[in-house]
């Protein structure tokens, strides 16, 4: 099982940048996406999740809700994480993960995550 993250790179606050997660080994369509960040010097935080099924739900930290935007392409087995109106708080390595077990009482919390990315770093220049 492989998660490749892609996209990030270096952008000026107010700026946009959108990472991918692109999945093999396994069929994202019945797996819980998630990105978690690390920035400097700071613990792992979750970003963002979104379950799979026809009830789909969606989940945001406080931190990025209303400038980041999580979805999902089952056809191409790849998750996407836009971020707009980027800020310096934002700087970190930003990585995608896989859980065929999380729900909504725990879709936040690392630790029910069953595959990870290498990450992506994002810079932020204020």
């Amino acid at each position: 099982v492989q998660l490749q993250a892609s996209g990030g790179g270096s952008v000026q606050a107010g700026g946009s940048l959108r990472v991918s997660c692109s999945a093999s080994g396994i069929n994202i369509q019945t797996y819980v996406m998630a990105w978690f960040r690390q920035g400097p010097g700071k613990e792992r935080e979750f970003v963002a999740a979104i379950t799979w099924g026809a009830g789909k739900f969606i989940y945001y930290s406080d931190s990025v809700k209303g400038r980041f935007t999580i979805s999902r392409d089952n056809a191409q087995n790849t998750a996407y994480l836009q971020m707009n109106n980027l800020n310096a708080e934002d700087t970190a390595v930003y990585r995608c993960a896989a859980s065929d077990g999380a729900n909504y009482y725990n879709v936040k919390e690392s630790g029910y995550y069953n595959y990870w990315g290498q990450g992506t770093q994002v810079t932020v220049s204020s």
